[in-house]
């Protein structure tokens, strides 16, 4: 896996450590277990972060960061991934979770309003939420598992790739010496 390319773009633990607001929390960032980028916690920050992000709750990032802690993932993965769902995918992706609820539950689906408000969405609520929680629970299971079982497979094939190209290079080498 493109550790290095990884290692580039997450954060340092010291430089977060440092910063005010996140003081209360430097023994836990302070953990190196969650830093580490490894094919078992980048693959368990995948499902942690990719589950949350589907989740239609407050405070995804802070539900990723326990996740992660308890599945010793790698922290800035699975809180970064969380960002899938921004304001700009929030509705979209919830829409479809609602979809999946509804087509689960057998439950019909409840037409958008030509404009939509907070209003006409509070309204709805105990109408869309058992189909809403039940879809985006079987999406954010089913996405984790996915995005998991991706980066696994990934990541072994390319230490395959890896580990064939330099018996590769140590076959040539001894030709090359002998010839």
């Amino acid at each position: 896996m493109p550790r290095r390319l990884l290692q580039r773009y997450l954060p340092h633990p010291e430089t977060l450590r440092r910063q005010r607001s996140l003081r209360f929390m430097s023994h836990l960032i302070g953990n190196p277990s969650l830093w580490m980028l490894s094919r078992r916690s980048v693959a368990n920050a995948f499902f942690v972060g990719l589950f949350c992000a589907l989740l239609p709750i407050p405070f995804q990032m802070a539900v990723a960061a326990l996740g992660a802690w308890g599945l010793r993932a790698n922290l800035p993965l699975a809180v970064g991934l969380v960002w899938i769902t921004n304001p700009l995918t929030m509705p979209l992706i919830f829409y479809g979770n609602y979809r999946l609820g509804a087509w689960l539950l057998d439950l019909p689906v409840r037409a958008a309003p030509d404009r939509l408000s907070t209003e006409w969405v509070a309204e709805q609520m105990l109408d869309i939420l058992p189909a809403l929680a039940a879809g985006s629970l079987l999406a954010a299971l089913l996405a984790g598992l996915a995005g998991s079982l991706f980066i696994r497979l990934a990541w072994r094939w390319q230490v395959a790739r890896s580990w064939k190209r330099r018996a590769a290079r140590r076959r040539d080498y001894r030709l090359g010496n002998r010839l």
